[in-house]
């Protein structure tokens, strides 16, 4: 039997507490061994969530004082892998002081505040697990859904796509938990929820075009902001053309009273939709299949999958840093687009 890990948690938000402490305590392979946060009263709030039952972790903050720094994490034998869940300008020197030290990471997506920034940071990672043969995963939990690894499998056995429709749209409130950290509601960063939020959906759809005809290989935008506290921009309407000449529409708004969660793609041998936890698979000439699943944010099975990767010595494929550059190329060439009134922007990475 495989003897557990001993993991660390960097972050105390929203997402630490209701997904990644959950997810590593139900992971045989991990033990938790610390959390790190901003605040103490921040690392025992998330602490106080742990059972009983459970040995309790050590807690580390900036104002903790000397001996329960981040870099005392770091220096601990007993840790072998760490948790990066920080707002999007502060991880990228939190990875590259993980790695420094050795430990394996799995940092939340997205990966960087812009492509060039992710860029850096890729290179920077290689040039340090080099030496230090620590491994650098990116958490894009959508690709463990089991609804889009379901929908991803059939798609593959449909062959060229041919159309396709991307529709996410919701409104976050000034009340929406989501909204109610200093990092999002002014962001210094691309793009507001359609950075944070946008690479979920990059991801899903990228999921969809799968086999080098279907990549993406153009993208046209119109981007705006409809409510005044969502900057920098908020909604996003964009046609994108692939290798094979096929177009598609992507539509992803956090500042509509339409709801919406909905991919459609129309294959040469099939049809694909998604709505929801429903997916519909329709074989061109065949029966139509619909499939329901129960609603689960796959940070789980993204973690276990993690863990494993580590005792097997390689990146898990879903969460390589490429993929997530690639997620985030796909939505700051719209961006880009939008800044320039629809200009065609090529895509390089996917």
């Amino acid at each position: 039997m495989t003897s557990t890990m001993g993991v660390a948690i960097i972050g105390g938000g929203l997402f630490v507490k209701g997904s990644h402490l959950p997810a590593v305590l139900e992971c045989e392979l991990f033990s938790l061994k610390a959390i790190y946060s901003r605040s103490l009263k921040s690392a025992q709030e998330t602490a106080n969530l742990i059972p009983d039952s459970v040995p309790q972790p050590d807690l580390y903050s900036e104002d903790s004082g000397a001996g329960k720094s981040y870099q005392d994490i770091l220096q601990r034998d007993d840790i072998s892998a760490v948790i990066i869940a920080l707002p999007i300008l502060s991880q990228p020197s939190f990875i590259e002081a993980a790695l420094s030290a050795g430990k394996h990471v799995l940092a939340e997506k997205p990966i960087a505040k812009d492509v060039s920034a992710a860029r850096a940071l890729i290179a920077n990672a290689q040039r340090i697990c080099s030496s230090t043969k620590a491994t650098l995963a990116i958490a894009e939990n959508i690709r463990f859904f089991p609804s889009f690894a379901y929908a991803a499998s059939e798609a593959a056995k449909l062959g060229k796509v041919h159309n396709f429709s991307v529709r996410v749209l919701w409104r976050i409130e000034p009340d929406n938990k989501w909204y109610n950290t200093t990092w999002r509601q002014k962001p210094d960063y691309q793009g507001g929820f359609l950075l944070d939020a946008g690479v979920h959906w990059a991801a899903a759809t990228r999921l969809l075009l799968t086999g080098d005809e279907n990549k993406p290989e153009t993208v046209q935008a119109f981007t705006a902001q409809m409510c005044e506290h969502l900057p920098p921009i908020d909604t996003v309407n964009a046609i994108i053309k692939t290798q094979s000449g096929a177009t598609g529409v992507f539509q992803n708004s956090a500042g509509s009273l339409l709801q919406a969660f909905e991919w459609s793609f129309s294959y040469e041998k099939g049809t694909i939709k998604i709505a929801g936890e429903t997916v519909t698979v329709q074989p061109a000439g065949g029966e139509e299949h619909v499939k329901e699943f129960t609603r689960t944010n796959g940070v789980s099975e993204e973690v276990a999958a993690w863990a494993q990767s580590i005792v097997d010595g390689k990146v898990n494929p879903l969460q390589t840093p490429e993929q997530a550059l690639a997620d985030l190329e796909f939505v700051e060439k719209m961006f880009t687009s939008g800044d320039e009134n629809g200009s065609t922007q090529k895509y390089e990475l996917l």
